[in-house]
């Protein structure tokens, strides 16, 4: 499995409960791509919000983001990682 970071812009204003919210609605049909949503952050000032997870590709990421009504608008791969 590979890890991703995606980004999601024009989401000004997002509140805790709608991240929270967004977050549950990913989780609740991840295991149809293979997908695991780690966390989200938000930024509400500028409306970014950032998601990490596993998953067999980027595009099994953006179809759970897309079938929850959220995708993004980019996905990284991230092939690093230190603790």
């Amino acid at each position: 499995m590979a890890t991703f970071m995606d980004v999601h812009t024009g989401m000004k204003g997002i509140t805790s409960e709608q991240l929270a919210e967004a977050h549950r609605a990913d989780l609740a049909i991840e295991g149809e791509e293979g997908v695991h949503f780690e966390k989200a952050w938000a930024d509400p000032e500028s409306g970014t919000v950032y998601c990490l997870s596993e998953g067999p590709s980027a595009e099994a990421v953006q179809r759970i983001h897309e079938r929850t009504g959220h995708p993004a608008d980019e996905i990284h791969p991230v092939p690093l990682t230190v603790s």
